[in-house]
């Protein structure tokens, strides 16, 4: 009756909310305790029990090369794999995690192609957690150098054993018991002189000690008992995620124990979804992936965070469940803050004793590349601000990402991603700074000169002009050029451009040609058709997006 009187129609089974209850107990003259009861939630689907002893067999090793920049380890995974890589990557260093599989003596090793980088930390530690032995590169002539230190580190840290790999001895001024001693004063002993690390002197150019280096390295397996059970569902880590503009989101998964199969559904922290198709390091179709097996899977509904674990489970329906489940508790750990900085004003508010936090929304073209942005920027903490990283994702700079830097007071980083035009304007209109990098170095750079208060910069890029291609030409003597549509501003000739395709760029460079019909053309204004063609660049596809820009000096405040 009471309840009624307030307005609630309730029953004597149904329950009522706290507040109803207090008033209630208020109206009735009762005192009521509402106690809460924290419960540890399981999640219910996944198998996470122990393998009995009988149930487990011998894997074979996870490996992560590891070391300072230019010391070879790119190389050396060439000359294990004997296949080139370097050539492909921009400016020598391994920016997207992969992982390959080699055979010695009848038995399979892996490799995770961890880059080796000060600012490529966050991928390394990050493949140390699932590694069992990390490889070494050490430069003979070079010896051991901060990045090295570093290396050392993060393997101890993880409690992995180290393999020591001397490379570059096929150099004049090779001095393998330099490196050795340098070792030795940073706490790692070889066992030339007394210790329990094996070291091996190797070069990648030559080939010499590569076959020496992957026995070492499966003497030093066979002394761990690696050993995982092949008959239970499959768990593992995500090693890379990204999205493909024709196959969505693709990961690569490193089963860690139990065989993975095409088809099953799996759960990857936020993301579930059911294996279309899974294929090995080769590209090779596979139907099913055993302990310590690298695949890349299609099926994901969204892409994954790198470092991710992931679980197959019996049911797509449970996959769901505990995907939709950590969605939820990741939403309520993200609390959106208003007011909204660029790293110009930053050092000002940081004066006036207003900003204490810097909030960063990152996007890069892949997972890894993310990652390592992260982890490094996070260092760049001091004692007045505190870099805080609200968000971040793979792919282009989205319009829900300018809605969050909204709300939360964000700069907006774009690692080798474009913001489309709307995105731009409306970032423009909210007054919020997107800034775009190719170069990790530079975003670290800015972000610590802002905190520092030294930001000025000296050359603004200005964007002349965006066209769109519509169609290709294979020109003889020229290669391919491109129909394009201006889109908007104008293109100019022997201006800068970049080629973005789905928001990432593809390619900056110079403007080889511009014609309007068969006659050449200064510049083509917007709502004009045009042939552009790139200075030697071919990759031209429809779709595209030339972004036509121009750099402007700025004058320092």
């Amino acid at each position: 009756m009471t309840l009624m009187k307030l307005g609630i129609m309730a029953n004597i089974n149904q329950t009522i909310d706290e507040d109803t209850v207090m008033i209630l107990a208020e109206e009735l003259g009762l005192t009521v305790a509402i106690g809460n009861v924290e419960e540890e939630e399981v999640e219910e689907g996944l198998e996470l029990f122990e393998d009995r002893e009988q149930d487990l067999k011998p894997r074979p090793p996870i490996i992560t090369v590891m070391g300072h920049v230019d010391h070879g380890k790119t190389s050396l995974l060439d000359a294990i794999r004997k296949t080139n890589v370097t050539a492909s990557e921009s400016g020598g260093i391994t920016q997207h995690i992969g992982a390959s599989e080699v055979r010695i003596n009848g038995q399979k090793i892996v490799f995770l192609d961890t880059p080796g980088h000060e600012a490529f930390t966050a991928m390394r530690a990050r493949g140390a957690h699932v590694t069992d032995i990390a490889v070494l590169v050490v430069a003979a002539d070079d010896g051991v150098m901060p990045q090295t230190v570093e290396s050392i580190s993060h393997a101890k840290a993880a409690g992995v054993p180290i393999i020591v790999a001397i490379n570059k001895m096929d150099k004049p001024g090779a001095n393998p018991d330099r490196v050795k001693q340098e070792l030795a004063e940073h706490g790692v002993l070889v066992e030339d002189w007394g210790g329990d690390v094996i070291s091996v002197p190797v070069s990648a150019k030559t080939g010499d000690g590569i076959v020496n280096l992957l026995e070492m390295i499966l003497l030093q397996a066979e002394m761990m008992e690696l050993r995982a059970n092949p008959d239970r569902l499959a768990m593992g880590s995500v090693i890379e995620a990204r999205l493909d503009k024709s196959k969505g989101p693709v990961a690569t998964l490193l089963v860690t124990n139990g065989t993975l199969h095409s088809g099953q559904s799996i759960v990857a922290g936020t993301c579930a979804g059911r294996i279309r198709l899974m294929t090995d390091y080769k590209g090779k179709t596979i139907k099913k992936a055993g302990p310590a097996t690298a695949v890349e899977v299609l099926g994901l509904t969204d892409v994954p965070q790198a470092g991710d674990e992931f679980n197959a489970v019996k049911e797509d329906k449970i996959a769901r469940e505990i995907a939709e489940h950590r969605k939820e508790k990741l939403r309520e750990e993200v609390l959106a803050r208003n007011a909204s900085t660029t790293l110009e004003q930053l050092f000002s508010q940081i004066q006036e004793g207003e900003v204490k936090e810097l909030n960063l929304i990152i996007k890069g073209d892949v997972q890894g590349s993310v990652g390592a942005l992260v982890s490094s920027l996070e260092k760049l903490n001091n004692e007045s601000v505190k870099v805080n990283i609200i968000h971040t994702g793979v792919g282009t700079v989205t319009e829900s990402d300018v809605m969050l830097a909204g709300t939360s007071g964000s700069v907006i980083i774009g690692f080798n991603v474009r913001p489309s035009t709307a995105v731009q304007t409306m970032a423009d209109r909210e007054n919020i700074q997107i800034r775009t990098y190719r170069v990790i170095y530079d975003v670290i750079d800015d972000v610590e000169n802002a905190m520092k208060g030294m930001l000025d910069p000296e050359f603004k890029e200005e964007i002349l002009g965006k066209a769109e291609i519509r169609n290709t030409f294979k020109v003889p003597g020229v290669g391919i050029v491109g129909g394009a549509y201006v889109t908007e501003g104008k293109i100019v000739r022997n201006a800068d451009v970049r080629l973005v395709r789905d928001g990432i760029v593809i390619h900056e460079g110079k403007i080889s040609s511009l014609k309007r019909f068969k006659d050449d053309a200064k510049e083509v204004a917007s709502g004009y058709e045009c042939g552009i063609g790139i200075e030697n660049y071919n990759d031209i596809k429809e779709g595209d997006v030339i972004e036509c820009f121009h750099m402007v000096e700025i004058e320092r405040k």
